[in-house]
């Protein structure tokens, strides 16, 4: 390949518009931009494989600017290779612009956002593992990282993961500048501190001057060409704020726009360059409309995935389940049979676990679906990176493990949805009710984590039936979703043929002498029922609403409930903290009518017992909502 001899004019033109640009926007880092300009230049000018007129092309490469507040880099990047005009980077970082402060894929050459650090080598390895699938010309997930981001641990369960499952078409460029946001990088520019770490991780690892480049056309080269069945890395020496001398190495100019007159005296020591320089992408191999990997999210069996929660087009679809009234059995063990089902009907459904499958019951898609089964080991955080990074090539990924172990990944869960990523999650052993096993594997701020995030699904089935009916709803809908599962067994207490949509609930208790309301979800619509036994011997009537969906919430019916009820309380039951969750979205269901709404909720940390001890201790048991009950009913009549 004839080599190429303006790269340093190339690369002196992202240094020229990564200070433009920020200085237009006064904010921006554009010495982060200009240490990674000159590997960024060989990779783009050479190796990037790329159809800049369909990004959607499955047979692309992908980068990702893990070192996401450097994004005017990738602007430029895309502008030089013919995907937006230059003019438009002065739009950076303007409200209405897509070229945002860290990107999104509002910009269209983005897969994911990215800017909480140390996130995209996991999202890159969820890439690359679904990459492979494609039988020829398997496209590589370039992933440039910077060294301040290498001390975040989920950086090395994304190397653990990728080396694990030999990820040799994923490429990591670290560019080691040596100088964080505050301060120097924990080893400054001593790279052979990182040699050794991904080495020891089992990457395939190359050391060289970022800015030298013979260096860098033979690291990339020996990249794109790796035979091993190892995952590769350049560790890249290089200089913030190079090519000016006034910020080249120097601290304190980290996320700060030159000021004019800087600007002026920086763009006369770079020089004139032609702003009319391209980088010529080389183009991928193969047809673009033949691979399922950006297929649609939409299952074949959809009906009408596009209709709004609640809809009755949106009633379940078909999946076979026959169980007997009374018959006790747990929700989780549910999830993994009826996943397993679905995945009969979907090839696009993955399954992805942290070794507690055997408690998830994601065993059982295991055993149906090997091959679309990812074990992700004891890494959270990286687990939800990679079903992050499969979502973007048209998966469908579950994501299950304890609810409790999901808080430690909310950021990547965050970050997941600031992607718009579809993926689904699934949360195991929530609240007291697992008993024994104690406060540290309760998952009791799920609910709270869930549904604080806009646009997100939760959904907390009683039994096997309901837990059954509204999986498939969680295929069908495009976004992020949450179902809550119990660790202990629950009687089933509804037909077969019941149906259950998002936004919904079901009133299991009614009568025109109602008083209040009890509002249950999961192991609380139990309770909820044997207080309802006990106060209609006392000749007390309460309606009785089992609202598994959480979020969004079925309004109309706790309003008609209010409207028919003669107190206009409501009582809320749930196995969660007390803020945050079931209780905090009825009430703001109900805040614009005069109900009074009343929360039984955990509000201590618990402790090792059995279940019934726990919900009785927690204050959420029978005996709690009665006598909560008797206490309003006292209270309203004096």
């Amino acid at each position: 390949m004839e080599k190429n001899t303006d790269w340093k004019e190339k690369a002196t033109l992202i240094r020229k518009w990564s200070l433009v640009s920020t200085t237009q926007a006064s904010s921006g880092h554009p010495t982060s931009c200009m240490s990674a300009a000159d590997i960024t230049t060989v990779l783009f000018d050479r190796y990037f494989t790329y159809d800049i007129k369909n990004p959607k092309n499955p047979n692309n490469d992908r980068f990702i600017l893990s070192k996401g507040h450097a994004s005017a880099l990738l602007y430029i990047l895309f502008a030089m290779s013919g995907g937006l005009k230059i003019e438009e980077l002065m739009t950076l970082r303007k409200f209405g612009s897509r070229l945002e402060g860290h990107p999104t894929p509002e910009f269209p050459y983005a897969e994911v956002t990215t800017g909480s650090l140390g996130q995209g080598l996991s999202v890159g390895a969820g890439m690359a593992y679904a990459l492979r699938a494609q039988i020829t010309n398997i496209p590589k997930v370039y992933v440039l990282l910077g060294d301040g981001e290498l001390a975040e641990g989920s950086v090395w369960e994304a190397a653990n993961f990728a080396s694990y499952y030999k990820l040799n078409n994923l490429i990591a460029i670290a560019d080691i500048n040596g100088l964080g946001q505050s301060q120097q990088t924990m080893f400054d520019h001593h790279i052979e501190e990182y040699v050794q770490r991904f080495s020891a991780f089992g990457f395939e690892v190359i050391a060289i001057d970022g800015h030298d480049f013979k260096e860098i056309d033979k690291a990339l080269s020996k990249a794109f060409g790796n035979k091993t069945d190892k995952p590769f890395v350049i560790v890249a020496k290089t200089q913030k704020g190079k090519g000016v001398s006034f910020l080249e190495g120097k601290d304190g100019w980290h996320g700060k726009p030159l000021k004019k007159e800087e600007l002026d005296k920086a763009l006369l020591e770079l020089g004139e360059v032609d702003d009319g320089l391209k980088f010529v992408l080389r183009k991928p191999a193969g047809p673009a409309a033949h691979s399922s990997q950006n297929a649609p999210a939409k299952p074949s069996f959809a009906s009408d995935a596009d209709a709004p929660f609640g809809s009755p087009s949106l009633a379940s679809p078909a999946v076979h389940i026959n169980y007997k009234k009374g018959e006790e059995i747990g929700t989780r063990e549910v999830y993994g049979e009826i996943l397993a089902k679905l995945a009969d009907k979907n090839q696009f459904i993955y399954a992805l676990d942290g070794d507690v499958k055997n408690s998830t019951y994601s065993q059982d898609f295991k055993k149906a679906y090997p091959d679309r089964f990812v074990e992700c080991f004891i890494a959270e955080q990286n687990m939800v990176g990679v079903a992050t990074g499969l979502s973007t090539q048209g998966k469908i990924p579950f994501v299950s493990t304890f609810a409790a172990f999901l808080t430690r990944a909310y950021d990547q869960i965050r970050m997941s949805a600031v992607s718009h990523a579809n993926v689904k999650f699934v949360g195991s052993h929530a609240g007291v009710s697992i008993g024994e096993d104690g406060a540290s594997q309760m998952g009791l701020e799920d609910i709270a984590m869930f549904g604080t995030l806009p646009n997100t699904v939760v959904l907390h089935p009683a039994d096997a039936v309901a837990a059954a009916k509204l999986l498939p709803h969680m295929v069908l809908h495009i976004g992020i979703s949450y179902l809550r599962t119990l660790r202990p067994k629950t009687k089933v207490i509804y037909n077969n043929d019941e149906e259950f949509v998002i936004g919904g609930s079901k009133v299991l208790h009614k009568s025109n002498s109602d008083l209040l309301t009890l509002v249950a979800a999961g192991i609380t619509v139990y309770e909820a029922q044997k207080a309802y036994e006990i106060l209609k011997q006392e000749n007390i009537h309460v309606r009785v609403i089992d609202c598994y969906s959480i979020k969004p919430i079925d309004k109309a019916t706790l309003l008609t409930s209010l409207k028919e009820t003669k107190k206009k309380i409501i009582v809320t039951i749930e196995d969660h903290f007390a803020h945050g969750g079931l209780g905090d979205f009825v009430l703001s269901a109900v805040s614009t009518s005069l109900a009074q709404v009343e929360k039984l909720a955990v509000e201590d940390i618990s402790r090792s017992g059995t279940k019934d001890e726990l919900l009785d201790h927690a204050g959420i048991s029978a005996k709690h909502i009665v006598e909560k009950v008797r206490s309003l009913l006292i209270a309203q009549h004096a």
